[in-house]
């Protein structure tokens, strides 16, 4: 009985994490600006990843898989955020983004102290 039922949580693991990925590259096509793809590539791309994991971990039975997967994970978890700062920063600073969606600039008296203390 518990085979069915660690069956049925790595299946569901695995279309969940599949339809998150899905809905993080569909997003990534259909969003307006960089900054709002930035966010809805990220977001659900790592949750999508550790679902698949998960079904990966309870289709295969076998904690050595999950001692692979985990390191993956953990690197995703880490640089995933770090590198979406990144780009989203680079993105403001050269302009490559629509001011008319965002709802508070927050980075604008910042850029501008920088710009002023740079001269």
């Amino acid at each position: 009985m518990s085979d069915l039922v660690l069956d049925i949580v790595a299946g569901v693991s695995l279309v969940l994490g599949a339809v998150f990925s899905l809905a993080a590259a569909v997003a990534l096509l259909r969003f307006p600006d960089a900054l709002s793809r930035l966010h809805a590539g990220t977001k659900p791309q790592v949750l999508g990843l550790a679902l698949i994991i998960a079904g990966i971990v309870a289709a295969t039975r076998d904690l050595t898989y999950l001692l692979m997967l985990i390191p993956v994970l953990g690197f995703q978890l880490v640089t995933q955020p770090v590198a979406s700062h990144m780009v989203g920063r680079a993105m403001y600073r050269t302009k490559n983004h629509r001011p008319d969606l965002l709802v508070v600039d927050e980075l604008a008296d910042d850029v501008a102290r920088a710009s002023r203390d740079e001269q």
